[in-house]
């Protein structure tokens, strides 16, 4: 029996599945992580929108404003269209293009506070002069807080956090406030306004809004499913075993001793 367990192939199959098991497991626990992260991030989110719009140019500001990132926001000033930069690799109903990140100097303030102020097609983008898009004047700008951000969650995309020599980048992968503080004069505010869509504004530049998705996702279901691989390979491997080694060898001795048996009875001729 100990000879029938210890074969070659018999040890590397073990082998192999204890890797299984163990690969599979990790993978069940990195979901209930996901999992994890995921209701963190709802309750953050939910916390935030469910809060009254925070004006910039009348309240005292927090001392973080990106632990408020999605609190409804409003602010008035006047966009300085100098300083615009364009963000790249946007959609707006299957159409590629950027969108203008436009710094608003906050009215009674020495602060300015940079705002997403929409999509505009690629071929616009291309010209090089945005002016037709500027919006002067004294303006009031609804939206959303926003963070900064300098790279990807996953993949290798990014953007400078210092510009070295370049001095002045008009196209981003990201608003990424500390970069772009360093081709402007400006005061910026280390949140940025994803302005909202209202009834009165129909042209250029296209608003939109974040799109969040606040269920738990497939983190749950992803983990029972790693979790019953590791089963079914720890219950799997020892059932196959047996099934070739004992219970197989077990019928083959059945066999040869009814064999063994039939030759017994036989009678020898006289």
């Amino acid at each position: 029996m100990i000879k029938r367990l210890f074969k070659l192939k018999w040890l590397v199959l073990a082998g192999l599945a204890l890797i299984g098991i163990a690969v599979t497991i990790r993978l069940g626990i990195w979901q209930l992580d996901r999992l994890e992260q995921r209701r963190a991030f709802n309750a953050r989110v939910n916390a935030q929108i469910s809060q009254p719009a925070l004006d910039l140019g009348k309240e005292a500001l927090p001392a973080d404003l990106s632990e408020m990132e999605y609190r409804e926001v409003v602010v008035s000033g006047v966009y300085d269209h100098s300083q615009e930069i364009a963000l790249r690799n946007q959609h707006w109903q299957n159409q590629w293009g950027v969108h203008l990140v436009t710094p608003l100097l906050i009215e009674g303030s020495e602060m300015a506070v940079l705002v997403d102020r929409g999509w505009i097609p690629a071929e616009e983008f291309s010209i090089g002069n945005w002016s037709r898009f500027n919006e002067p004047g004294e303006v009031e700008v609804k939206g959303v807080i926003r963070a900064s951000k300098n790279q990807a969650d996953f993949g290798s995309r990014s953007d400078p956090v210092s510009l070295g020599n370049v001095e002045h980048i008009i196209a981003w992968n990201f608003v990424n406030i500390e970069g772009i503080s360093e081709q402007t004069t400006l005061k910026l505010l280390p949140v940025y306004i994803q302005q909202s869509q209202n009834n009165s504004h129909t042209t250029m530049p296209y608003r939109t809004q974040p799109d969040l998705d606040l269920t738990q996702g497939p983190h749950q279901s992803y983990a029972i499913q790693w979790f019953s691989f590791s089963v079914i390979i720890a219950l799997g491997i020892p059932l196959l075993v047996y099934t070739r080694e004992f219970k197989r060898g077990s019928g083959s001795n059945t066999r040869q001793v009814n064999k063994t048996e039939v030759h017994g009875d036989q009678s020898i001729p006289g």
